[in-house]
């Protein structure tokens, strides 16, 4: 028998928290049961696009979404799922776009049609008029509506949907063996980044304006004042790290913040770090956060970011208003003793095996269910 296809809907592949949290789920679940495909909006190859296809995933190439270009994107789904029209269970995960796939794949009969909000904002620019547009038009689609968490369901569906039962919260799950603490994998890496007997801060996340990089900068600058045996490593890729760079060198902190780029050893990453710092403006449940408390590590987060993410008690939240030198005499006052969440975690169901096998139980029943109506 051959195994039920879900579609994954998704920007790009690429070694991001959603992407790479859907890669765990992937690698965890029965594929003998159930095989992912994946609808991507870029022609580049991502990261992970190899992998899928080793691991017998399909790459379905869309036209990026753009303002003004709408009726052509329809005319594309549409067109896509004429040709591709066994699909029983759609996963959309490109928040307010979901709509105009999960449209398209309501006209072509699927039956299990899944709108799943990762963020809980996405911030005012040019685009937020479509952004609404995009919300409005994703009304009564969906026949499931997943969320990293309850704020971010009530961004993406609205308080009505998010009260009335019907949301499913999907924990962003990692896997926890990965993370846990090894003496050994962290002395290698930091003999590795030459970061023996530093203080090491860390972050990892893309290089764009919602995370708020210029001002994690400001913060390193006031914590390497007070103490220069300090490292700053910023894993990630992105619009913004060239006018950061240019920050770094115009402040003088060039020899004491490391630029990694994309990694593909953030477990082993983590482990060199003592703290980790995250002042996002806007976040759903970011996946990141759930990877640095299974590390162990202390965390400071910005407050703009939902406690429903504290699952360890070990995420200090700050205003994200406060001032960078009160920050970082906080930090540098704190208890940086790593903790053993491993447990914790696992209890409160963080572990992506477990959520996999989950999954695999929600896609089976939801489109079997959806069918009979």
């Amino acid at each position: 028998m051959k195994p039920m296809r879900v579609l994954q809907v998704v920007t790009i592949m690429n070694r991001g928290g959603l992407e790479t949290m859907l890669m765990n789920y992937y690698r965890k679940i029965d594929r003998s049961k159930i095989q992912f495909d994946f609808m991507v909006h870029r022609m580049d190859r991502g990261h992970y696009d190899d992998e899928i296809e080793e691991l017998g995933g399909k790459i379905f190439r869309m036209p990026a979404i753009r303002p003004g270009r709408y009726r052509e994107y329809i005319r594309s789904l549409d067109d896509f799922f004429k040709v591709n029209n066994t699909y029983k269970v759609v996963h959309a995960h490109i928040n307010e776009n979901s709509g105009f796939v999960l449209r398209a794949a309501k006209y072509a009969n699927v039956p299990c049609r899944i709108a799943h909000s990762h963020t809980s904002d996405l911030g005012i620019d040019y685009k937020f008029p479509f952004r609404l547009y995009g919300r409005f038009i994703m009304k009564d689609i969906p026949t499931n509506y997943y969320a990293c968490s309850s704020r971010a369901a009530s961004w993406l569906f609205g308080n009505k949907v998010n009260k009335s039962g019907k949301v499913k919260i999907i924990n962003n799950a990692v896997n926890l063996n990965e993370y846990k603490f090894n003496q050994e994998i962290r002395n290698s890496v930091r003999s590795d980044l030459k970061i023996e007997n530093k203080l090491v801060i860390g972050h990892v996340g893309r290089f764009h304006s919602s995370k708020n990089h210029s001002f994690l900068i400001e913060i390193f600058r006031e914590i390497y004042n007070e103490n220069p045996d300090t490292v700053l490593l910023l894993a990630g890729e992105g619009p913004t790290r060239l006018k950061i760079e240019q920050k770094v060198k115009k402040l003088g902190l060039t020899n004491n913040v490391k630029f990694l780029g994309v990694r593909t050893d953030i477990p082993r990453l983590m482990q060199a770090m003592d703290i980790f710092l995250f002042p996002s403006f806007f976040e759903g449940l970011p996946v990141v956060l759930v990877e640095a408390q299974a590390a162990g590590l202390p965390i400071f987060a910005s407050n703009t970011i939902t406690r429903d993410t504290n699952i360890t008690g070990t995420i200090s939240f700050f205003n994200i208003k406060i001032k960078a030198t009160t920050l970082a005499k906080d930090i540098l006052t704190s208890n940086n003793e790593r903790h053993d969440t491993f447990t914790i975690l696992k209890e409160k169901g963080f572990d992506s095996v477990s959520v996999a096998k989950g999954l695999e139980g929600y896609y089976l029943e939801n489109s079997l269910e959806m069918e009979r109506v």
